[in-house]
Protein backbone atom coordinates (compact mmCIF):
# COMPACT_ATOMS: atom_id res chain seq x y z
CA UNK A 1 0.00 0.00 0.00
CA UNK A 2 1.31 3.42 -0.97
CA UNK A 3 1.20 6.15 1.72
CA UNK A 4 2.13 9.05 -0.60
CA UNK A 5 -0.37 11.88 -1.08
CA UNK A 6 -1.80 11.73 -4.62
CA UNK A 7 -0.69 14.49 -6.96
CA UNK A 8 -3.54 16.32 -8.69
CA UNK A 9 -3.61 19.18 -11.16
CA UNK A 10 -5.40 22.45 -10.41
CA UNK A 11 -8.48 22.78 -12.66
CA UNK A 12 -7.61 26.44 -13.37
CA UNK A 13 -3.83 26.72 -13.80
CA UNK A 14 -3.04 23.04 -14.39
CA UNK A 15 -0.15 23.02 -11.93
CA UNK A 16 0.39 19.69 -10.25
CA UNK A 17 0.25 20.12 -6.51
CA UNK A 18 0.31 17.68 -3.66
CA UNK A 19 -1.23 19.33 -0.65
CA UNK A 20 -2.26 22.74 -1.90
CA UNK A 21 -5.44 21.64 -3.67
CA UNK A 22 -8.76 22.66 -2.15
CA UNK A 23 -10.66 19.38 -1.85
CA UNK A 24 -14.10 20.61 -2.96
CA UNK A 25 -12.93 22.92 -5.75
CA UNK A 26 -9.98 21.16 -7.32
CA UNK A 27 -8.02 24.44 -7.34
CA UNK A 28 -4.73 25.43 -5.80
CA UNK A 29 -4.61 28.22 -3.22
CA UNK A 30 -3.41 30.93 -5.66
CA UNK A 31 -6.26 30.09 -8.07
CA UNK A 32 -8.83 30.31 -5.27
CA UNK A 33 -8.92 34.08 -5.97
CA UNK A 34 -10.11 33.37 -9.51
CA UNK A 35 -12.82 31.07 -8.22
CA UNK A 36 -13.93 33.68 -5.67
CA UNK A 37 -14.10 36.32 -8.42
CA UNK A 38 -16.23 34.02 -10.59
CA UNK A 39 -18.62 33.47 -7.68
CA UNK A 40 -18.76 37.00 -6.31
CA UNK A 41 -18.05 39.26 -9.31
CA UNK A 42 -19.10 37.51 -12.54
CA UNK A 43 -19.34 40.87 -14.35
CA UNK A 44 -15.56 41.24 -13.99
CA UNK A 45 -15.04 37.84 -15.60
CA UNK A 46 -17.44 38.76 -18.44
CA UNK A 47 -15.54 42.00 -19.06
CA UNK A 48 -12.14 40.28 -19.04
CA UNK A 49 -13.40 37.50 -21.29
CA UNK A 50 -14.77 40.01 -23.80
CA UNK A 51 -11.52 42.00 -23.76
CA UNK A 52 -9.36 38.97 -24.38
CA UNK A 53 -11.62 36.73 -26.48
CA UNK A 54 -13.77 39.33 -28.31
CA UNK A 55 -16.91 37.25 -27.72
CA UNK A 56 -19.51 36.98 -24.99
CA UNK A 57 -18.74 34.33 -22.39
CA UNK A 58 -22.40 33.76 -21.47
CA UNK A 59 -25.65 34.95 -22.97
CA UNK A 60 -27.00 38.10 -21.38
CA UNK A 61 -29.79 36.84 -19.10
CA UNK A 62 -31.86 40.04 -19.31
CA UNK A 63 -31.85 39.97 -23.13
CA UNK A 64 -35.36 40.17 -24.58
CA UNK A 65 -35.86 38.18 -27.75
CA UNK A 66 -37.90 39.87 -30.48
CA UNK A 67 -39.38 38.46 -33.65
CA UNK A 68 -38.89 41.42 -35.96
CA UNK A 69 -38.06 45.09 -36.25
CA UNK A 70 -41.80 45.82 -35.93
CA UNK A 71 -41.45 45.12 -32.22
CA UNK A 72 -38.93 47.91 -31.68
CA UNK A 73 -40.28 50.90 -29.75
CA UNK A 74 -41.59 53.82 -31.81
CA UNK A 75 -39.06 56.14 -30.15
CA UNK A 76 -35.46 55.07 -29.57
CA UNK A 77 -32.53 56.75 -27.88
CA UNK A 78 -29.65 57.44 -30.18
CA UNK A 79 -26.60 59.45 -31.07
CA UNK A 80 -25.89 61.36 -34.28
CA UNK A 81 -22.32 61.70 -35.53
CA UNK A 82 -21.12 64.12 -38.19
CA UNK A 83 -18.25 62.88 -40.32
CA UNK A 84 -16.48 64.05 -43.48
CA UNK A 85 -15.45 61.68 -46.28
CA UNK A 86 -12.28 61.92 -48.37
CA UNK A 87 -14.14 64.09 -50.94
CA UNK A 88 -15.01 66.51 -48.14
CA UNK A 89 -18.74 65.62 -48.20
CA UNK A 90 -20.42 65.84 -44.80
CA UNK A 91 -22.20 62.68 -43.65
CA UNK A 92 -24.49 62.17 -40.68
CA UNK A 93 -24.45 58.77 -39.01
CA UNK A 94 -27.17 58.04 -36.47
CA UNK A 95 -27.05 55.05 -34.14
CA UNK A 96 -30.32 54.08 -32.41
CA UNK A 97 -30.10 52.18 -29.14
CA UNK A 98 -32.21 49.94 -26.92
CA UNK A 99 -30.90 49.75 -23.35
CA UNK A 100 -27.58 51.21 -24.52
CA UNK A 101 -27.10 48.59 -27.25
CA UNK A 102 -26.99 49.60 -30.93
CA UNK A 103 -29.94 48.28 -32.94
CA UNK A 104 -30.08 50.50 -36.05
CA UNK A 105 -27.72 52.61 -38.09
CA UNK A 106 -28.75 55.36 -40.49
CA UNK A 107 -26.58 57.49 -42.78
CA UNK A 108 -27.47 60.63 -44.70
CA UNK A 109 -25.75 63.51 -46.40
CA UNK A 110 -26.60 67.09 -47.32
CA UNK A 111 -25.80 66.20 -50.94
CA UNK A 112 -28.85 63.95 -51.56
CA UNK A 113 -29.68 65.74 -54.82
CA UNK A 114 -26.30 65.16 -56.40
CA UNK A 115 -26.88 62.47 -59.10
CA UNK A 116 -23.45 60.86 -58.58
CA UNK A 117 -24.14 60.43 -54.89
CA UNK A 118 -27.54 58.80 -55.48
CA UNK A 119 -25.94 55.44 -56.28
CA UNK A 120 -23.55 55.80 -53.35
CA UNK A 121 -26.49 56.57 -51.09
CA UNK A 122 -28.48 53.52 -52.21
CA UNK A 123 -25.41 51.35 -51.64
CA UNK A 124 -24.92 52.97 -48.25
CA UNK A 125 -28.58 52.40 -47.40
CA UNK A 126 -28.14 48.72 -48.21
CA UNK A 127 -25.10 48.50 -45.96
CA UNK A 128 -26.79 50.31 -43.06
CA UNK A 129 -29.98 48.25 -43.35
CA UNK A 130 -28.01 44.99 -43.25
CA UNK A 131 -25.84 46.23 -40.38
CA UNK A 132 -29.00 47.21 -38.48
CA UNK A 133 -30.43 43.73 -39.04
CA UNK A 134 -27.22 42.20 -37.67
CA UNK A 135 -27.20 44.60 -34.69
CA UNK A 136 -30.77 43.66 -33.78
CA UNK A 137 -29.78 40.01 -34.02
CA UNK A 138 -26.77 40.53 -31.74
CA UNK A 139 -28.28 43.03 -29.28
CA UNK A 140 -31.90 41.86 -29.11
CA UNK A 141 -31.88 38.30 -30.38
CA UNK A 142 -34.04 39.05 -33.44
CA UNK A 143 -33.90 36.01 -35.73
CA UNK A 144 -31.69 36.62 -38.76
CA UNK A 145 -33.09 35.03 -41.91
CA UNK A 146 -32.26 35.05 -45.59
CA UNK A 147 -35.70 36.50 -46.37
CA UNK A 148 -35.11 39.42 -43.96
CA UNK A 149 -31.79 40.16 -45.67
CA UNK A 150 -33.55 40.17 -49.04
CA UNK A 151 -36.25 42.50 -47.74
CA UNK A 152 -33.65 45.00 -46.48
CA UNK A 153 -31.76 44.90 -49.79
CA UNK A 154 -34.99 45.43 -51.74
CA UNK A 155 -36.05 48.36 -49.52
CA UNK A 156 -32.72 50.10 -50.03
CA UNK A 157 -33.08 50.31 -53.82
CA UNK A 158 -33.69 53.86 -55.05
CA UNK A 159 -34.24 53.14 -58.75
CA UNK A 160 -34.53 50.23 -61.17
CA UNK A 161 -31.22 48.49 -61.92
CA UNK A 162 -29.23 50.16 -59.18
CA UNK A 163 -26.90 47.84 -57.26
CA UNK A 164 -29.40 46.93 -54.51
CA UNK A 165 -32.07 46.16 -57.15
CA UNK A 166 -29.63 43.92 -59.04
CA UNK A 167 -28.50 42.20 -55.81
CA UNK A 168 -32.12 41.58 -54.86
CA UNK A 169 -32.87 40.14 -58.29
CA UNK A 170 -29.96 37.71 -58.16
CA UNK A 171 -30.19 36.72 -54.49
CA UNK A 172 -33.97 36.25 -54.52
CA UNK A 173 -33.36 33.20 -56.75
CA UNK A 174 -31.76 31.53 -53.72
CA UNK A 175 -34.63 32.25 -51.32
CA UNK A 176 -35.95 28.80 -50.44
CA UNK A 177 -39.45 30.04 -49.63
CA UNK A 178 -39.56 32.39 -52.64
CA UNK A 179 -41.33 34.94 -50.47
CA UNK A 180 -40.32 37.56 -47.97
CA UNK A 181 -40.87 37.38 -44.22
CA UNK A 182 -43.90 39.42 -43.16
Amino acid sequence: MNNETPISACIICGQKQQQLLQAEDGTCRPCQIVLDTIRNHPERIRTLWLQHRNEAILPNPERKLIDSEAELPDVLDGTRYRTVDRDRNKWYLSVSEVEGKPVEVFASTAFDRDHELQSRISNLTTITRLISLILRHISLGEPLTFAKCLKQIQRSSRQKNDLPDMLYGVLSRYNPSRELDP
